[in-house]
């Protein structure tokens, strides 16, 4: 067993765990870690806790020390940093007449690296930007490429339900969705209906999907021969949420609604 504690960078990002050594690091506080991109200043999301070595990464890195006044000071210089080096760097951009939409720029704390987020259709050949942008900035740089739900997590927005962005507010990993999951929860395959903000499928199909396939357990499928109190029939839809069928009747051929309790199988056993 290893004592760890959580840390995130960002806002719904990924958490990583540090070693806290004999320090007192509590949940909510700001810290300073060595990670592989040099120093970087992170919250506390995870206190202090026990956690099986197989279960980390290791060797696990130290946590350096609680952030100081001054510590936020510069945090917030290199974010201020931030949104000049995007500007410097989309004029750059336009200037090599490159193919690819600028997302982000992000210091490291210690401003030994600044990183640049950019989607594109293709691969780019940004060589002599980085040189043009080495020259300006005096510090490492690093070009990144990232995929349009990365874009819609660094950038955030509003999603058709009204709400935050899921992924920008709690998710801190993309898990994969597939439209199976919109079969399963009989909602339209009209790609505008089940696309998010970034064109693809909307994360949160994943998240009730285990809620419908439970449900759909205990129900009839559509076209499977039933017996319920108003006679024989065939089941023309279901509903898993409400756990209700619809059955057109065999002798007058109308649609009814049952509950499942009501709806029996018409097939021997």
């Amino acid at each position: 067993m290893a004592e760890v504690v959580g840390v995130r960078f960002r806002r719904a990002g990924k958490i990583y765990h540090f070693d806290p050594g004999d320090m007192d690091i509590r949940e909510g506080e700001k810290v300073i870690v060595e990670t592989a991109r040099g120093l970087e200043l992170g919250e506390v999301v995870l206190g202090r806790r026990e956690m099986d070595e197989s279960e980390l990464v290791l060797p696990l890195k130290k946590v350096i020390r609680v952030a100081t006044r001054e510590d936020m000071r510069q945090q917030r210089d290199n974010e201020r940093r931030e949104t000049e080096a995007l500007a410097k760097c989309q004029a750059r951009i336009e200037e090599h007449g490159l193919d690819m939409k600028l997302v982000g720029a992000e210091y490291t704390f210690d401003r030994s690296k600044i990183i640049f987020y950019f989607t594109s259709d293709g691969r780019v050949d940004f060589r002599e930007l980085v040189k043009d942008l080495a020259s300006i900035f005096r510090t490492r740089i690093e070009l990144r490429q990232i995929g349009v739900r990365d874009e819609a997590k660094m950038k955030g927005g509003i999603g058709p339900c009204g709400r935050l962005l899921c992924c920008c507010t709690f998710m801190g990993e993309f898990e994969p969705v597939s439209i199976r999951m919109a079969k399963g929860q009989n909602l339209s395959l009209n790609p505008t209906k089940i696309s998010g903000t970034c064109g693809r499928l909307m994360c949160c199909l994943r998240f009730e999907m285990n809620t419908y396939e439970e449900a759909g357990q205990e129900l009839p499928h559509p076209g499977d021969a039933v017996i319920t109190p108003d006679g024989e029939g065939t089941v023309a839809e279901i509903n898993k949420l409400k756990k209700t069928v619809r059955v057109k009747l065999k002798e007058s051929g109308h649609i009814r609604e049952f509950p499942v309790e009501e709806v029996g199988s018409d097939q021997p056993e």
